[in-house]
């Protein structure tokens, strides 16, 4: 293993038992909630948008689950502002396993991806693109 690998880890473990940007924001231009069925992973985010309705100003989320599904959640909720919708929409797995920064057995994958696949619905939902009740990485 190579020291690389182990900074990353401390990373994921620091941002799970201290995760970043947790709870609810007071007036949120978006809320969505998802869960990832095969681990059990819950998440919800609240999302802010700047008066242009087009960049993402704050975002916090709540929720429960493995490591590495609250790992990515706290690390997502510091990358999101200041972008644009349309960036976050396009983010994809590898974006998220970037930010990991350790490599993801393919059964933690959805357990990686879970929050931004949240995010990203929610954002349809609110640009009228979907019509989802709740995420699910089965989907």
């Amino acid at each position: 293993m190579s020291m690389g690998s182990d900074m990353y880890r401390q990373q994921i473990l620091d941002h799970y038992r201290n995760p970043r940007n947790t709870g609810e924001l007071p007036d949120p231009t978006f809320t969505h909630e998802g869960y990832n069925p095969s681990c059990g992973d819950e998440l919800a985010f609240d999302v802010e948008l700047a008066a242009d309705g087009e960049t993402v100003e704050r975002v916090a989320f709540r929720g429960e689950g493995c490591a590495i599904s609250q790992a990515s959640a706290s690390m997502l909720t510091q990358e999101l502002p200041g972008m644009t919708l349309e960036e976050v929409k396009a983010l994809d797995r590898e974006d998220v396993l970037d930010l990991l920064g350790v490599e993801v057995t393919p059964m933690r994958i959805k357990c990686a991806v879970l929050a931004e696949k949240v995010v990203q619905d929610g954002a349809k939902i609110y640009e009228g693109e979907a019509d989802v009740d709740r995420t699910s990485t089965e989907d």
